[in-house]
């Protein structure tokens, strides 16, 4: 009993001695040193990749510098990561400055797919700044070039983004029409990663419009089509091995067939050579 009382008492003991250390001054100061330790480590990395893309474009022909404005331009499009709202601006204007370098260069060489991958990155950070105009105009042009190149998955990648937009805005009806459309077309393509991302969609739509119900079964849709992606993906895996082992067993099978034949024919040889020689006698 006197044992038992001691063991706890100690127990105790230390859970009070971790719970002072974990809320003492000393530990504050030494999580906040580790918190911006590690904050700094990503920005020296973050500061080096940046150094060697601006040196990169120093060295880079203009005609040739749009695809490295839109890797600079792409350092700073996770401003949606940082806390900071000052250093977030910071990104986002940055980001904005580098991709409408990106966007001259493109217009120039009349690159459609630099003006498509532009149009994106603006879209997104004006509808950060909730600048929906636009946002919306910039996705629009997305649009539009992926349906000149019959590029149905960014049909839907821009159909998906422009009903988030107009959610945004409140403007619901053409929200719907805009997600309607982009099922349409990723049903009629047998292309269930992008009819999954359109029930997303659906999901931040419903919520929106504050219809709670709807947007846990579009989840509950999304998630039962992603089951069905990961499951077809491992029957195609087992297939994969099943096909490869079918492959080694008609392999082997193969080889000992020969072998036989070989061993058959060479006792075949023996015993013929060995009914000469009695002949011979």
């Amino acid at each position: 009993m006197m044992l038992a009382m001691q063991t706890g008492t100690l127990f105790e003991y230390d859970q009070i001695n971790k719970s002072v250390l974990l809320g003492s001054p000393y530990m504050k100061k030494l999580i906040t040193c580790l918190f911006l330790l590690v904050a700094a480590f990503k920005l020296s990395a973050h500061a080096d990749d940046l150094d060697s893309l601006k040196q990169k474009l120093q060295l880079t022909a203009d005609s040739l510098k749009g695809p490295i404005y839109t890797q600079i331009a792409n350092q700073y499009l996770n401003f949606d990561t940082v806390a900071n709202r000052r250093v977030r601006l910071f990104y986002q204007n940055e980001a904005l400055n580098y991709t409408m370098l990106a966007l001259h260069r493109y217009s120039s060489a009349n690159d459609t797919l630099g003006l498509r991958t532009s149009f994106n990155n603006l879209s997104k950070i004006y509808r950060a700044q909730k600048k929906y105009s636009q946002a919306k105009w910039f996705i629009l042009q997305s649009n539009t070039i992926s349906r000149q190149r019959n590029d149905v998955p960014n049909i839907i990648a821009s159909l998906i983004e422009l009903s988030a937009i107009k959610a945004d805005i409140k403007d619901y009806n053409l929200a719907m029409r805009d997600l309607n459309e982009a099922l349409s077309l990723s049903v009629k393509n047998n292309d269930p990663k992008n009819e999954s991302a359109v029930q997303v969609g659906y999901a931040g739509l419903y919520r929106h419009m504050k219809e709670y119900t709807k947007a846990t079964l579009a989840i509950k849709r999304h998630e039962f089509i992603d089951d069905s992606i990961a499951h077809k993906i491992e029957l195609d895996r087992l297939a994969v091995i099943n096909k490869q082992d079918s492959v080694k067993i008609k392999k082997q099978d193969s080889a000992i067939a020969k072998k036989k034949v070989y061993t058959s024919n060479y006792r075949r040889g023996s015993f013929l050579k060995s009914a000469r020689g009695i002949t011979l006698l």
